[in-house]
């Protein structure tokens, strides 16, 4: 993976809570985050006592370049957000300047964490759909804004194959959002994943959250294994 051709967007503690309905005992389990990027929700939880441990490819490089690919992003990411203000729903954050706070002191935590944690084994360079880890090793698997989000870019049979590695290595998997963020619609690799997944005598729920940035994504998948 090119850093270039990556966009370092990080989201906190508070919002993983409200995206993935994460209870006080949830946050007490040993729990896998997908796709984490330079969220500080490792670092939070960690903070608090919490098992975590993140996996990107993103973490292949070390905390300076990450920092340089944020700088050199955060002004085009929140252009484009104002540009598109018509796809977000302004209440929790009330505007694009709030959002680039909230984002760059998320991502500020992040990278005070990380070159300690790594060292630790709390951020790991792997990426779905094979994930280095044994049958059953986590009690929740979360994933933020990648499956179903990159509909466009992570084809179908990428969205099943990688759905299946999570139930694999965690007892729950959850999954925000579920609308491909180049119409704001339900990703159309949603059912035939959660057929397969069913045909595989996985439970699947799609369940409302308390969270809405992106206008119309207030559900999360649930699977059950």
């Amino acid at each position: 993976m090119e850093l270039d051709s990556v966009v370092p967007w990080g989201r906190s503690l508070s919002e993983y809570k409200a995206m993935f309905s994460l209870s006080s005992h949830d946050l007490n389990k040993k729990i896998l985050g997908c796709a984490d990027g330079p969220a500080s929700f490792n670092a939070e939880l960690s903070k608090m006592g919490g098992n975590v441990i993140s996996i990107d490819p993103i973490y292949q490089f070390d905390a300076g370049e990450i920092k340089s690919r944020i700088d050199e992003v955060c002004s085009q990411v929140l252009y484009e957000v104002s540009r598109n203000r018509g796809d977000y729903v302004w209440k929790n954050i009330p505007n694009v300047e709030t959002l680039g706070k909230v984002r760059m002191d998320a991502m500020r935590t992040f990278l005070a964490d990380y070159e300690a944690a790594k060292n630790a084994d709390r951020y790991l360079n792997a990426s779905l759909p094979v994930l280095p880890f044994n049958d059953g090793e986590f009690e929740i698997a979360l994933c933020s804004h990648y499956l179903f989000l990159y509909s466009g870019y992570v084809n179908q049979n990428q969205h099943i194959l990688s759905m299946k590695e999570l139930c694999r290595v965690a007892k729950e998997v959850r999954v925000y959002p579920l609308l491909s963020m180049s119409n704001n619609e339900e990703s159309p690799h949603l059912r035939p994943a959660i057929a397969e997944l069913e045909a595989d005598g996985i439970s699947v729920s799609l369940v409302e959250v308390d969270y809405e940035f992106q206008k119309g994504a207030t559900k999360m998948l649930v699977a059950n294994v």
